[in-house]
This record gives C-alpha cells, structure tokens and sequence, in this order.
C-alpha cells in the first residue's frame, strides 16, 4: 500500500521542470548556471474578459435607453481610467475602464471589455543548472542540496540566507519577533495567530518565510502577501515535525530558495532548497508503505509528531468511532508503546 511521501532530505539531487502556461520564449540555455529568480522564459498571456452593465451602473430606469450615455463604441481601445459611459443629472456618474482593454462587443447596455494581454515570466524556482530546454515551453533545472516540502504556500518564489527564529517547535511569531536585522532573509519562524506579523513580513521585506501552522484569520494576508509563506504543517496550532525543525536549525545562514508554488490537483507543493557542494542521489516521489519508515501522523490526537512504522495491519481495523480502514502500529517519538493509526492519517518522511 503506497501513502504520501514528503521529503525531508538533508542531501539529494533536486531535478525541477519548469513550464510556461502557455507558448512562449525559452531564454535559457543547456549548461547555463541560475539562481531561483532568474527569468528563464517567458510568454504573454491572453487578455480576461469583462463585462460592465451600463444599465445598473448608472441606475438607469427601464425607458432609458443605454447606448446614448455610451462614451465607446465596438473596437475602441481604452486606457485604464477612460469614460465608458456618463450619465447626465445633477449628479453625474461615469463608469470608467478598470484597466487598459478593448471594447469587444456593445449589445442592450451590456459591454463586453478584454483587458491587455499580460506578460508572464517563468523563473528558474531554485539555484542550479539548466540541464534540459523544453522548446517554447521551458527547463529542466537541476542542483543538489537539502530539501523540505510543505503543505501549503502563496505561489512566490525568492531565496536569501535562511535565519533561524525559533527555539521550541509551537514559538508564536508576531510583529514584535520580526526585526530589521531580518530584512532580506529566509525566516524560519513556527506559529502564527495573526495577520499583522504577516503584515510586518512584508514591511522589512522578508525574503521568505517558512511556519509550521497558521490560523485561518492570518489565511487571507497571506495570500495577497509577497512574501513567499510555507507552511509545514497546515492550519491551525500545530507543532513542526522533529525532522523538519532539526534539518532546519542545522542549516542556518546556508543560502536557501523558496518556492511556494503550491497546486494540490497537480501535487505540486511548495518547498524550500538549500543547495551544497555535495552530490545527492534523487529521491522517490511515490513509495510503498513498509515496516521500519518514518512517518509523519497528520491529524489529531498525534498531529506533526515523527514516528516509526512497527507493522501494518492485516486488512481492515475498526477504530472506536466505527470506521473500519486500513492502519499501521507507530511507534511516536519519546513513546514507550506502538499506537495504531489510519494509514490514511500518516505521511512518509523521506
């Protein structure tokens, strides 16, 4: 039986694709040396489509007619700013173009808007070598190095010297604990409750940082931050895993990139690289569950905590709330007695 594998490596060879959304302009080349910010490639995405309802924006009644407070018409290109339409009265309303577009189509008051095309730019995502280029889609990146994914991130990408900020694995990080001395820094930080030390993180600016747990209030300032935010953990007050919180104060002021790219349709998680002199081997990314591994339980009542698999059940178990699945006997770190748990709750740690 396979089960989710997360790596956390103190060595290994690290090889990364990757791919433009859409055709594009490849700028890289075989043997060239990056760093995790380098464009490699880049594209230029289609225009979104909007459409404005002149009718409701200007509150007009029924017997008006919209197209005589038109201010555009089919074909027109507008900057962003230009008047769509204007109402007349005492108290003139206008309805103004959101951003730089053309005007596709007018038909009962309704405009059909497509925004400018966008240019997109693909970086390199880590520091390495560019081993492979995919034509008009993008690169094959490679390096070895220390790596540690995690569960959940904000889709940015930098790198800078990793800092270590914590001493205990549930430390809670806030405004107070960011300093200047941070600035331009990977930070390895464990709990937040709060938005504004995520709003503090983008004020020095950090260059990253890496949490075990967040709270769902903090959620939403990270998603709009640019600072790349990891998460190791998940949501909630979790503790960071042993293997985690020791490969990371071991690795203090390393060059570090982060990339918090994160697609859980794809499985495609957010990670940080820490590249060395050193040759890795490259690791699994699908394996069997067996006797001996390390596992990572990842719910309740033994969420984050490390242990070893002792053996693995012979078919179905039924647990005390009636649930009858597959489980695993785990020895947990600093425990004197195996407990069983649902294969489904357990993450390998490779």
């Amino acid at each position: 039986m396979t089960a989710p594998l997360t790596h956390i490596l103190p060595l290994t060879l690290i090889r990364r694709t990757r791919l433009l959304p859409a055709p594009g302009r490849v700028s890289a080349r075989v043997g060239q040396k990056v760093n995790a910010t380098d464009v490699v490639a880049e594209t230029r995405l289609a225009g979104a489509h909007q459409i404005i309802n002149v009718r409701r924006a200007l509150s007009l009644s029924q017997s008006d007619q919209p197209e005589r407070f038109l201010s555009c018409r089919a074909g027109d290109r507008l900057q962003k700013g230009d008047v769509i339409a204007e109402g007349g009265g005492l108290f003139s309303r206008l309805v103004r173009a959101p951003e730089n577009c053309r005007v596709v189509y007018i038909f009962n008051g309704q405009v059909l808007l497509e925004m400018e095309s966008q240019s997109h730019q693909l970086l390199a995502g880590i520091n390495g070598v560019v081993t492979e280029i995919i034509p008009d889609q993008g690169v094959v990146v490679e390096t070895s190095g220390a790596l540690i994914q995690g569960v959940w991130g904000n889709n940015h990408i930098d790198q800078g010297l990793l800092l270590v900020m914590v001493k205990e694995p549930l430390e809670e990080v806030n405004r107070g604990t960011l300093d200047v001395s941070m600035r331009g820094a990977v930070v390895f930080g464990s709990h937040v409750s709060s938005a504004d030390a995520i709003l503090a993180a983008g004020e020095l600016p950090l260059r990253g940082l890496i949490l075990g747990s967040m709270s769902a209030e903090a959620r939403l300032a990270a998603e709009t931050s640019q600072v790349p935010i990891m998460l190791l953990e998940g949501f909630g007050q979790l503790p960071i895993n042993s293997a985690a919180f020791k490969l990371l104060n071991t690795s203090e002021r390393r060059d570090a990139c982060i990339n918090t790219t994160w697609d859980p349709v794809i499985g495609v998680r957010p990670e940080l690289v820490i590249p060395l002199p050193a040759e890795g081997q490259m690791h699994h990314d699908i394996v069997a569950l067996a006797p001996e591994q390390r596992v990572r339980v990842i719910s309740a009542p033994h969420a984050s905590q490390v242990g070893k698999v002792v053996k693995l059940s012979a078919g179905i178990t039924q647990l005390q709330n009636g649930v009858r699945t597959p489980t695993a006997d785990i020895l947990l770190e600093g425990g004197s007695e195996p407990v069983s748990i649902p294969i489904a709750n357990l993450d390998v740690l490779e």
